[in-house]
């Protein structure tokens, strides 16, 4: 009786409330951009990263394009993206995402990647070429890069955030005890310490980590605290949705009280904005962010 208790708690666990249901992706504007992203042949984070908002952002003309390919160095136990060694470098990539969101005419790009561990510089020489060259085709476009931890590599994120986009990212992803079992390549202090030096550098620090990982209340709490110390502007906070059976289960889908809960905890203690609800990714309505 005991085991099909625990059972049917975690089934119930496992199905979807309604809060989380997104409609199909549909319509001109998303089929636009699905053909403009197929001709210059690009990565976004929206399909990889198995976005449930990609219907939306597509459909307003937006994307989170991925560069550096679509195969990561990195094996994180939540995220969709492929994992393994990469087999090439793709440096005509950054001009081919410059004239993609010029074609695109977007008001806002959000540009993220893999982690590249097995180059010297991180990736950060395509990184700085990207950033460049969007500038000079799309000089009215505002910018947010989303980028990797470069594993104390601190050359080489000085070069990843040289171009000075509008805001620069870097995900937490989730609280202090669970990042061996999330993130075990990497280390919370030293995500700390790349926010902090983003900041120091005079730029827009943005940072966003997931819930329903098994995480406390307080140790939301103690991360906001964290990033606080740490200068960050931006915080995104959302619900993690196992992308495949292969990755970790959900511990708890967090209501959207909750989640309102977690949003008012950011703002007293004096962040800039606070996206904090079911569906948001850190990319979710980063308009907004600018």
């Amino acid at each position: 009786m005991q085991d099909t208790l625990v059972v049917d708690v975690r089934e119930q666990r496992r199905k979807k409330p309604d809060w989380l249901r997104v409609k199909l992706p549909t319509g001109k504007e998303y089929l636009r951009v699905r053909n403009l992203v197929d001709q210059y042949k690009l990565h976004t984070i929206c399909e990889s990263g198995n976005c449930p908002n990609m219907g939306e952002c597509w459909g307003a003309g937006t994307a989170t394009f991925m560069i550096l390919g679509n195969v990561c160095t990195r094996g994180c136990s939540f995220c969709a993206v492929a994992t393994g060694r990469p087999t090439e470098l793709d440096l005509d990539e950054p001009y081919r995402v410059a004239e993609a969101i010029r074609l695109m005419q977007v008001k806002h790009a959000v540009i993220t990647s893999v982690n590249r561990d097995e180059l010297k510089d991180r990736g950060a020489s395509v990184w700085a070429a990207t950033i460049r060259e969007i500038k000079r085709e799309a000089p009215e476009t505002t910018m947010e890069t989303l980028i990797p931890d470069v594993k104390g590599n601190w050359e080489a994120l000085e070069l990843m955030i040289s171009e000075r986009p509008h805001v620069v990212s870097h995900n937490m992803e989730t609280v202090k005890r669970l990042y061996r079992l999330v993130r075990p390549q990497a280390k919370y202090e030293r995500s700390l310490e790349q926010l902090r030096r983003i900041k120091e550098a005079g730029l827009r620090t943005k940072t966003g980590f997931m819930v329903g990982l098994g995480e406390t209340e307080e140790e939301v709490n103690e991360i906001l605290d964290d990033l606080k110390a740490a200068g960050v502007d931006v915080v995104t906070i959302g619900q993690y949705l196992q992308p495949t059976k292969m990755h970790l289960e959900v511990a708890e889908f967090v209501t959207p009280e909750t989640f309102k809960k977690y949003e008012e905890m950011g703002y007293a203690k004096g962040f800039n904005f606070v996206e904090s609800g079911p569906l948001v990714r850190s990319s979710y309505h980063a308009e907004r962010h600018i």
